[in-house]
């Protein structure tokens, strides 16, 4: 079975919707102008991996949960977005309601 590495497409997608050319928000993290674009590009077209702390500041100019990056498709990128802007108790409760479903099948 062949794995794909859902982070490039992620990035690409949250990067578009909020807006930004690669060289942006490369420069927005903290790479410098000369590279900033190419890096991100690289990142985009999965030639490379950001680490996890360049990850994470992505995650913060770009507005969506480190774990985001990660999701396979977009119906679960989609709720973890949703579920990252609920507060603890929020997420108590959406995930009792959920349990609640999946003891009633």
């Amino acid at each position: 079975m062949e794995y794909i590495n859902p982070i490039p497409a992620q990035l690409a997608k949250a990067r578009k919707k909020a807006n930004l050319s690669q060289k942006d928000l490369g420069i927005l993290i903290g790479l410098d102008s000369s590279s900033a674009s190419s890096r991100m590009n690289h990142y985009e077209k999965g030639r490379h991996t950001p680490d996890i702390k360049t990850l994470k500041r992505i995650s913060l100019e770009l507005g969506v949960p480190l774990n985001y990056f990660f999701c396979e498709d977009d119906i679960t990128a989609e709720l973890v977005i949703q579920i990252a802007n609920l507060n603890n108790s929020e997420k108590e409760e959406l995930l009792n309601q959920i349990k609640e479903s999946f003891k009633a099948k």
